[in-house]
Formats: structure tokens, C-alpha cells, sequence
């Protein structure tokens, strides 16, 4: 499998949003904080502080990109996936791209995803809403998104 699913690209624009378009220059992003500290432009690529801004077109580029990074992680820490619906796997796409492969190869979630423990796996996603030491609302509101997707 090499596309990426359509509903880990959907929620990644929904949840992360084509960020920092300033009034003044309203066709480019430029670097900003996100709530857990890191820097970040268009659609969540990390960068560093001193990135040029870029195009909605570069944006999708990096996300096309990054998603595809995930993809590939994804599929090798829960390799299930790869015979499951395609919103299971468009889920934890998303959940390594917001969070990266290193959370979920650590994680229970990815130990409930290869048992295939659906209930499970939605349980240890609603536990990843923190960024910056605290909950942060969006976070909450992009696992449940990801748990309606396993469920």
C-alpha cells in the first residue's frame, strides 16, 4: 500500500489548518510556535524558526511528504493495518503524523492496534491529549475524531 488514506490527510488539514497566513502577505504561511512548542509551517511540517514562507502549493507538498513518512512507520510498527479498513489506517497515520513514529512504536496504543483491540486502541488514543504538559482542546477533539475512524 503506498497512498496515503484520505482520512489521515483530511483530519490532518482539519486539525492542523494551513497556519499563520498573515493579513498582509495572505498566500503564505510563515513559522510559528504550535501549542506544544514546536516549531511548525503549513500543515504541521516542523521546521526551524528561520524558515522562508511558503505557498498553500508548498504546504501540500510538505504534507503529501510528512504523510508518507507516516505511512511507512505506521505500517511497520502495526503492520494489521495493512489488511484492515482503511479509516483504521488513516487513524494511526494521523496519530504518527501529529505525534511522530517514536510514540507510537513506544506505545500500548500501537501493542492494542496489532492485537487488533479496537476498543483498546481507542482507549490509548483519548490518552494523547497533552502538548506542553497540559491538555490541549484540539487534541482532544482530533483523538475522538481518530477513535470514531478505529471504532
Amino acid at each position: 500500500m503506498n497512498s496515503v488514506p484520505q482520512a489521515a490527510i483530511d483530519l490532518a488539514k482539519r486539525f492542523e489548518g494551513f497556519c499563520r497566513v498573515p493579513k498582509s502577505d495572505p498566500g503564505r504561511a510563515y513559522p510559528y510556535v504550535c501549542p506544544a512548542g514546536f516549531w511548525t509551517i503549513g500543515y504541521g511540517h516542523l521546521c526551524d524558526q528561520a524558515h522562508p514562507p511558503i505557498t498553500l502549493v508548498q504546504g501540500e507538498a510538505y504534507l503529501e511528504a510528512d504523510m508518507q513518512l507516516a505511512l511507512r512507520a505506521t505500517l511497520r510498527f502495526c503492520p494489521v493495518l495493512a489488511t484492515e479498513p482503511e479509516a483504521r489506517l488513516g487513524a494511526i497515520v494521523d496519530f504518527t503524523f501529529n505525534l511522530g513514529a517514536g510514540r507510537l512504536q513506544s506505545s500500548t496504543l500501537r501493542r492494542r492496534v496489532n492485537q487488533r483491540d479496537w476498543a483498546g486502541a481507542a482507549t490509548e488514543l483519548r490518552r494523547w491529549v497533552y502538548g506542553g504538559g497540559r491538555v490541549l482542546p484540539g487534541l482532544v477533539a482530533r483523538r475522538e475524531a481518530e477513535c470514531r475512524l478505529i471504532l
